[in-house]
């Protein structure tokens, strides 16, 4: 039977922790905001105000840099 080291243990983690789907949607107060990744923003988002553009363009009325991956995150009201 194989023995699974902490480094091991750590880096499966690491793995189902990057691969979670980010589209979610977020309740404030009556209002859903849906929040999805932009689909045209390429890299590391560094950029808020370049972020909110591509969102804008997407049909969004928000976006921002978020997470760990940097990710561009478009917001909406659903």
């Amino acid at each position: 039977m194989a023995k699974f080291t902490c480094p091991s243990i750590a880096f499966l983690l690491l793995m189902v922790l990057l691969t979670i789907d980010m589209s979610h949607m977020v309740v404030e107060g009556k209002i859903t905001i849906c929040e999805q990744p932009s689909s045209k923003y390429k890299g590391l988002c560094l950029s808020d105000t370049n972020c909110e553009t591509l969102c804008n363009s997407e049909g969004y009325t928000n976006g921002e840099c978020e997470g760990f991956r940097r990710r561009c995150i478009c917001t909406k009201p659903c």
